[in-house]
This record gives C-alpha cells, sequence and structure tokens, in this order.
C-alpha cells in the first residue's frame, strides 16, 4: 500500500457508531479512499473508540482504508496501544492508518486513566518510539521514562508498519510528525496555516534525518455540502459549535469546508494548492443528512479531483 498517492485522495468520517455497517459500506461503494473516527474516554457527548469502531467497519468493507481520527496515544500503555494496532491491522488485511493525537481539551479523561495531562506530548514522543519498534522488530527491549520492555514480541503484525498520520496544531506536533509521521493531519487550519505548517516540516524533516516530502499533507476539515450554501454553513457552524462546546459562527469560514458542492470544491483546491494530497471530511452536518452530505460530496465534489 503506497503512502504516495498519483491523485488527491478522500476520506470521510464516520459518526452513528449504531449505524455503522450503513456507513462504511456506502462511504466504499461511493469510492472514497479512507473511512476514518476519532475518539474520546469522555468529552462534551457521546464519543467512540476508534480502535472498536474501526475493527467493526473493516469487518464489512474489503477496500476502503481505516484511518484513526485520532487515537488519544498518551491514554494507553504504549505495548497495549502497540498490540491494538496491530490487531485492527491485520484483521483489515492491511488497510488501518494510525492517526496520532495528543488530546487535552478535556484533562479529566487525562485524570480518570492516571496521566498528567502536561505529559502527554512527551508520553506520546516516547510511545511511538515504543509502537514503533514492537510493530517492526521482535524481542523488543527498551528502558524509557514511562515505558519497560524486557524483550518483547507481539503477534501477529503485519510485514509492512501501518502509516503514522500525525495531527495537532502547534510546532511540537510538526517535529512529531518529522520524526514519525507518514503524513500530516492538522485540524482547525485554514489553507494559509496549512501552507505554512508543510513548509515548517519540510525543514523539521530535514533536522531530524528523514528525506525530503518523508511526510505528505493530509487536510482535515468540518464538512457540509448542500444546494443551499447558507444551510450548509449553518449546519456546520452547529456542529462545530456542539462538538468543542464553543461558537464557531465567526470560525467556519476560516476552518470549514461548507457550502454549495462549487463552493466546496473551491475550498477543496485552496488546501490541495496548500500542499494537501488528502482531503479528509468530517461530517460537519445533523445524523439525518450524513448519507446525503457523503453522497454529494462523492458525487459532486471528488469527481474534479480524480
Amino acid at each position: 500500500m503506497s503512502d504516495r498517492p498519483e491523485g488527491v485522495e478522500f476520506g470521510v468520517s464516520m459518526r452513528l457508531l449504531k449505524d455503522v455497517v450503513e456507513e462504511s459500506q456506502l462511504a466504499e461503494s461511493l469510492g472514497y479512499d479512507y473511512l476514518l473516527t476519532g475518539e474520546h474516554l469522555s468529552f462534551y457527548g457521546p464519543t467512540p473508540n476508534t480502535l472498536i469502531s474501526l475493527s467493526a467497519a473493516a469487518a464489512v468493507t474489503e477496500r476502503i482504508k481505516l484511518l484513526s481520527g485520532i487515537v488519544l496515544v498518551p491514554l494507553y500503555p504504549p505495548a497495549l496501544l502497540a498490540k491494538l494496532i496491530a490487531t485492527l491491522d491485520t484483521v483489515s488485511h492491511g488497510r488501518y492508518c494510525f492517526g496520532i493525537g495528543i488530546g487535552g481539551e478535556n484533562p479529566k479523561e487525562f485524570e480518570a486513566v492516571g496521566v498528567p495531562v502536561n505529559e502527554r506530548g512527551a508520553r506520546t514522543n516516547e510511545a511511538l518510539e515504543v509502537i514503533d519498534l514492537l510493530l517492526t522488530q521482535n524481542d523488543v527491549t527498551f528502558e524509557g521514562r514511562w515505558t519497560t520492555l524486557p524483550g518483547i514480541t507481539i503477534g501477529p503484525k503485519s510485514k509492512q508498519r501501518p502509516p503514522f498520520w500525525v495531527s495537532g496544531r502547534r510546532d511540537a506536533a510538526m517535529r512529531r510528525a518529522a520524526r514519525f509521521g507518514n503524513a500530516w493531519m492538522p485540524y482547525m487550519y485554514s489553507p494559509e496555516m496549512f501552507a505554512e505548517s508543510m513548509d515548517k516540516i519540510a525543514t523539521f524533516t530535514d533536522d531530524a534525518g528523514r528525506p525530503e516530502n518523508s511526510v505528505r499533507g493530509a487536510a482535515f476539515a468540518f464538512t457540509c455540502a448542500h444546494e443551499d450554501g447558507d444551510t450548509a454553513r449553518e449546519m456546520v457552524n452547529k456542529a462545530m459549535s456542539t462538538t468543542y462546546n464553543q461558537d464557531f459562527t465567526d470560525l467556519v469560514a476560516k476552518y470549514a469546508i461548507a457550502g454549495t458542492p462549487e463552493e466546496c470544491r473551491d475550498r477543496v483546491q485552496q488546501y490541495v494548492d496548500a500542499g494537501a494530497d488528502a482531503i479528509i471530511f468530517a461530517h460537519g452536518c445533523p445524523g439525518g443528512y450524513i448519507a446525503d452530505n457523503t453522497r454529494l460530496l462523492a458525487e459532486e465534489v471528488i469527481p474534479s479531483f480524480r
């Protein structure tokens, strides 16, 4: 499975856990490249666990790649997380992509698992080193600040390590992507911010001693397409405001892909011009419009980029 597509790839989020079969199969039938879902232990509303949700999706699909958008890495013991990743990648026949984030929006979920929220970045960096070793080697011995491995082998695991997609917003996340990532997938980013971040990652990748263009760009955005552009923008505003428990009225135009299909195409093009070769649509609409949104994007937006 190549990490470098010839054209633009597209992913779509899965939101309604009770409809995992329908949403997964619809996305695959419409030609999406990725199906994704995120996670929280506890948040402002009900949230899934990405590894379990994508395991369910793996069972009812054959081609579509499965992307965690994202795993909250510091909430897990690294060896356990490596085992879960290896298992999901095996049962999906190598279709899994490991989306990586550190969280922090809800400190209570860190307290619930005994992880100081101010350690989440450093813990994630160590965890990624451990996970990479466990997914690529046997008899792994490691002595870190939080993790000790006394010659551990996990199996079964795929011959090829799942791609690491690193998310975030700040320079520390960009450096993490440059060190560990196959892809950079920031959230709440305008096209201008995205282009600037890709330039930074190119420098950070060189500092990390990795080849040029090791890290591809993936733009993640709340998205809604509707024949009436104002209706689409209202849906996205409500979805983002509810998800993050704040008013996004003045931020939809900056961070979202929303409007008529033509307006959405123009917005996608801005991200592509900024360096994205993957566009990840997170549904910015109510549950009853998810199927329509999925179809409209697939039929009237994506074909322009194939």
